[in-house]
């Protein structure tokens, strides 16, 4: 596979462990957005290192979008998915979809919208 395959560019970012899970809790935030203790808390086994770069990685794709407000202490920092990163939720989809049918036997994992998911 090349170097500058679309697929191999894209890959390399989006199956770094966490990235997928990531863009899952914006998409149940509100607006498809959170507050970085927010996805520090859903996420309770990410460091808050690895969560900053994952976040940051993500900016740099056009993914997310941060927003800081800084009117008042501790500075608060939200995340949004972008159009693109909100796209990325239909490949999740159909993963969920695909993992169901063919490999997962997941029984309590009956939602197909994973925003409605509470596992």
């Amino acid at each position: 596979m090349h170097e500058i395959c679309t697929v191999n560019m894209t890959v390399k970012y989006l199956l770094k462990k966490w990235t997928l899970l990531i863009i899952l809790e914006l998409y149940k935030g509100q607006n498809y957005t959170r507050r970085f203790s927010e996805l520090k808390e859903a996420l309770s086994d990410i460091t808050p290192k690895i969560l900053s770069e994952r976040l940051k990685e993500l900016e740099d794709e056009g993914i997310i979008t941060k927003k800081v407000d800084a009117t008042s202490f501790p500075v608060r920092c939200e995340y949004t998915l972008t159009e693109s990163g909100a796209d990325l939720i239909e490949v999740i989809r159909d993963i969920k979809r695909w993992a169901l049918k063919w490999k997962i036997d997941n029984i309590p994992c009956g939602e197909q919208d994973c925003r409605n998911c509470v596992l």
